[in-house]
C-alpha cells in the first residue's frame, strides 16, 4: 500500500499498560467511525506496514488498542509513529463538505468573477486553510470557509464560491 492511497488517521502517542496496549490520537471528525478497525497501516521509515488490531476502545479522539502478535517491546517501539488507512475507508461526504485531497484539480468558479482557475493544492499549515488556485499562471488564495463555498459538484469537478468583493482582484493586479 502506498501512502498516496491512504489518509492520515492519527499518531501513536504513548503506552497505556504493561500489556503492550498503546494510545493513539485520531485526527478525524468522528473517531467512533473507527471503533471496529481490524487493522491499520503504521509508517515505519518510508513504508506503510499493516498491523492487525487485537482490541480497540475509543474515548473522544483517543484510541486505546493492542496489536496482534506484538510484544510489549514491539509496541513501545511504535510510539510516535503515524497511522494510515486506505482512502476507500473514508466516510462519504456530501453537500459542500469535502476532503482536501479530493478537490485537488477541481475548477473554481466565482459567482461574480466567473472562472477563477484550477485548485493546485490546499494550504493547511496556517490558522485558516486556503485553496491555492492557478489562474493563468498566477496564484490566487481563497479561504476555505462555509460562507464562501456555495456548491461542490463532484461529478463536474467544480466548486462554486462567492468570494468577498475584491479578493480575487488583489492577486491578479
Amino acid at each position: 500500500m502506498e501512502k498516496t492511497d491512504c489518509f492520515y488517521l492519527g499518531k501513536i502517542i504513548k503506552p497505556f499498560s504493561y500489556k503492550g496496549e498503546l494510545v493513539a490520537f485520531f485526527d478525524v471528525d468522528n473517531p467512533l467511525e473507527y471503533a471496529e478497525l481490524d487493522g491499520v497501516f503504521v509508517e515505519i521509515g518510508n513504508k506503510l506496514v499493516m498491523y492487525q488490531i487485537a482490541n480497540i476502545r475509543i474515548n473522544n479522539n483517543k484510541a486505546v488498542f493492542r496489536f496482534k502478535d506484538t510484544t510489549v517491546e514491539d509496541s513501545e517501539g511504535l510510539i510516535g509513529k503515524d497511522l494510515y488507512l486506505p482512502l476507500e475507508l473514508l466516510p462519504k461526504l456530501d453537500g459542500t463538505k469535502f476532503y482536501y485531497h479530493e478537490v485537488i484539480g477541481f475548477d473554481v468558479e466565482d459567482t461574480k468573477f466567473g472562472n477563477v482557475g484550477n485548485i493546485t493544492e490546499i494550504i493547511d499549515n496556517s490558522p485558516q486553510a486556503l485553496f491555492c488556485i492557478n489562474h493563468n499562471g498566477k496564484e490566487v488564495l481563497i479561504p476555505i470557509i462555509d460562507q464562501i463555498i456555495k456548491n461542490v459538484d463532484r461529478e463536474q469537478k467544480k466548486i462554486l464560491i462567492s468570494a468577498p468583493e475584491g479578493l480575487i482582484d488583489i492577486y491578479l493586479e
